[in-house]
């Protein structure tokens, strides 16, 4: 059984873990909408924490879906960590170069969590802060050493189309989407081909930049809890998140966590599937076919 490990850690709490610890594994997330047009791996190379190991969304995945890096197997994903070298008993600490101080990584946090590993925590303000600290940064790769690694998939932290359908009588649970305003309400164009704004009837909107201070990092557990009460989210009640791939939305989840509620779940279509599969008036947008 892994160990329990706190959701967040501080550069500095890194910098000596890194020099007393055993077990330990430092994973750069990196990942980038296409339109940025920046390659998260070739950045990797030239640039990331000392040790680290890159862990490639898009290559840990279910590739059989038409759906962006939908959640893999237990067995690709135990075959991919226990590449990286990580055991049950590794501490896993996961990060990302996104100019908001956490982006992907968050959710690959879950996908540790989700898949059994709770020994897995987030570095708090990203590549970025860990460097504005004067940290070193390096661009010589290390290759792990593959180690066999065992994935239990939590299956009701998942939860699929059908379940957001049924979900829309039953109310069973909160549906929280990431994805910024303009987006949720239809008014901006969503970053895919193909797809409209709009959002789930009855779905709160909780953009994942709120989450976030000016700095990168998370905000307090005390303004955290506001957030959520503000929205109109009970933390005591089921969470299901979601935003366009559902890589952001898991930010939710994770302040979710650090507020006490740990077993957040995510759809993990996302609005990508729900509006390529919904009716119309499952659609709810103000600015509906405006930017096709």
């Amino acid at each position: 059984m892994a160990l329990q490990a706190r959701a967040l850690v501080t550069s500095k709490w890194l910098a000596e873990a890194v020099k007393v610890r055993g077990k330990m594994r430092i994973l750069d997330t990196s990942w980038f909408l296409p339109k940025l047009r920046r390659n998260a791996r070739s950045e990797f190379k030239k640039r990331h924490i000392p040790g680290a190991a890159f862990f490639d969304i898009d290559e840990c995945c279910d590739k059989t879906s038409p759906l962006d890096h939908m959640l893999p197997s237990e067995e690709i994903f135990a075959d991919y960590v226990g590449n990286l070298g990580i055991e049950r008993d590794t501490h896993v600490v996961v990060y990302d170069a996104s100019k908001f101080g956490a982006f992907s990584a968050p959710r690959v946090w879950w996908m540790f969590r989700v898949f059994g590993h709770s020994a897995v925590s987030l570095l708090n303000g990203g590549l970025g802060n860990w460097e504005l600290e004067g940290r070193a940064v390096s661009d010589q790769c290390v290759r792990p050493t593959p180690s066999e690694f065992k994935a239990s998939l939590n299956r009701s932290w998942i939860k699929s189309y059908e379940d957001i359908l049924n979900n829309l009588d039953t109310k069973r649970f909160q549906v929280v989407d990431a994805r910024p305003a303009g987006r949720f309400r239809g008014l901006d164009p969503e970053p895919r081909d193909n797809t409209e704004p709009g959002h789930i009837p009855g779905s709160i909107n909780m953009p994942f930049h709120s989450f976030l201070s000016p700095s990168g990092h998370f905000l307090p557990k005390e303004h955290l809890q506001v957030l959520f009460a503000q929205a109109g989210v009970d933390l005591s009640r089921p969470i299901c998140v979601l935003c366009g791939s559902t890589v952001t939305a898991c930010i939710v989840a994770l302040a979710a966590h650090e507020c006490g509620h740990p077993g957040v779940s995510v759809y993990d279509g996302g609005w990508s599937e729900w509006y390529t599969r919904a009716v119309p008036e499952h659609v709810i947008s103000e600015g509906r076919g405006k930017h096709l």
